[in-house]
């Protein structure tokens, strides 16, 4: 075994962070990526803890994403996301992340894969290859690059920042092809070891699933160290996320349901309450306008996922969803608050019934690249893409 060298640039997106590749420094055969980005990443660590790659040991942190030249007439760049696993060796294409997303548009910039603009403020049409959804990001530009310094402060990332706007076109049925894939604003699953639990499938930038906390003896306001630490609770919501998999047409059954673990995500949600945060702040009831606690491949998220947040934004605007009866009324923005604080998003929605449509979904987000130049992974001296180290 040889070390291989691999051109890469190391962002932070959002709440995540990831390995940022170029399309054009792979393999062909994308069957041959998924080593790769095992080897990069440290998957799998039985420990948790990725101390032999660039993982950080939890989901947010064992990312990949792979950026090239556009396969669409409407976009700018394709972007293709993976979602590693931690303690197991999964490289998941099934579904996209939202704030990896925020990192795109900057890092096609600057790394000259679209033109600069003349302006002060770039727009890159990003084709997520995963859902094959189009994602517009707006951004500025500070010197020909993509600006770092702004004022835009975001719950669970440390300082502001330079804002990132992400426009969802078209979310709905980015998996199954349905914004609501059983037809039903809320159904009643029966869910195998817990019985019929009500739910609410939508598909909008990713497929999610969600329950009422209180239908689970939760309260949807627990930390994500008390979520995981309850192996029950933890056991009902993979049921629950399995069961829903299977009603939305991702997997045949329960079986394969386990084997597509980025998707769909299970959260539980709750009416504005008093909720802790991961600082130690408190939010309180008039901060926020939904509680979300939501698990993403097999864990507690210590924020919530960007596309599970612009899911849940829709949702909220589905009149007989579990979503929109729970919210506070609001206005075009929603605050929900997660572990981490509080995010805010929107949704548009026309329509009602089967002619419900949703145009876009919004959200902002900050971005900064934190490390360029090669990673090393361990690769036989056949599957090395470059000079060995």
């Amino acid at each position: 075994m040889r070390q291989a060298r691999l051109r890469a640039v190391f962002m932070r997106g959002g709440t995540s962070k990831a390995l940022m590749l170029r399309a054009e420094d792979l393999p062909r055969d994308r069957q041959a990526w998924g080593p790769i980005f095992l080897a990069a990443i440290g998957a799998p660590d039985p420990n948790g803890r990725q101390l032999d790659g660039m993982g950080g040991g939890v989901s947010s942190l064992s990312k990949v994403c792979v950026i090239g030249p556009p396969t669409r007439p409407d976009a700018d760049v394709d972007y293709t996301f993976a979602q590693i696993g931690v303690a197991t060796p999964d490289v998941d294409y099934a579904g996209n992340c939202g704030n990896m997303s925020s990192a795109v548009g900057p890092f096609a910039v600057d790394e000259g894969l679209v033109a600069r603009p003349a302006g002060a403020e770039a727009t890159v049409r990003i084709h997520n290859t995963n859902t094959k959804k189009i994602i517009v990001a707006r951004f500025p530009m500070d010197e020909g690059f993509a600006a770092v310094e702004g004022a835009l402060a975001i719950d669970g990332v440390a300082g502001t920042g330079a804002p990132v706007r992400l426009d969802f076109l078209e979310p709905g049925g980015a998996k199954t092809g349905k914004l609501l894939p059983t037809g039903n604003a809320t159904d009643t699953l029966d869910v195998p070891g817990l019985g019929p639990i009500e739910a609410s499938l939508v598909d909008a930038a990713n497929p999610c699933v969600f329950v009422r906390g209180s239908d689970l003896g939760a309260t949807a306001a627990e930390l994500p160290d008390a979520i995981e630490a309850d192996a029950p609770l933890m056991a009902r919501l993979e049921a629950i996320r399995r069961a829903a998999s299977v009603a939305m047409g991702i997997a045949s059954d329960i079986a394969a349901a386990g084997a597509i673990r980025s998707i769909p995500k299970v959260a539980m949600v709750a009416a504005p309450a008093r909720a802790p945060t991961l600082s130690g702040r408190v939010l309180a009831p008039d901060e926020t306008d939904l509680l979300v606690r939501m698990i993403s491949v097999g864990q507690p998220h210590r924020a919530v996922p960007l596309t599970g947040a612009l899911c849940l934004a829709v949702a909220c605007r589905i009149p007989g969803s579990i979503p929109a009866a729970l919210a506070r009324a609001a206005g075009a923005d929603l605050r929900l608050g997660h572990p981490s604080g509080t995010i805010l998003v929107a949704a548009e929605a026309t329509g009602a019934g089967a002619g419900l449509h949703v145009p876009s979904a919004t959200v902002y987000r900050t971005a900064r690249r934190l490390f360029q130049g090669e990673v090393l992974y361990r690769a036989p001296r056949a599957a090395s893409l470059a000079h060995a180290a």
